[in-house]
């Protein structure tokens, strides 16, 4: 297949490109408790099933 592509070329007003890179100054939040989420342990069942989904075509369309 075959796609003709030109370059973008933005012409821009010397304002406008001061505007998008002026600094933004942003305030941090603090005093947030995020929830703790507890770490999936990696096991020798799971390194099987990568492996083994890995090997079969049916498992690239399944997802």
């Amino acid at each position: 297949m075959k796609i003709d592509v030109t370059p973008s070329l933005v012409q821009m007003d010397a304002e406008e490109l001061r505007n998008l890179t002026a600094e933004v100054r942003e305030t941090v939040a603090t005093g947030i408790q995020l929830p703790k989420a507890r770490k999936k342990v990696f096991t020798a069942a799971d390194m099987w099933n990568i492996s083994r989904n890995a090997k079969s075509a049916s498992a690239m369309l399944k997802r």
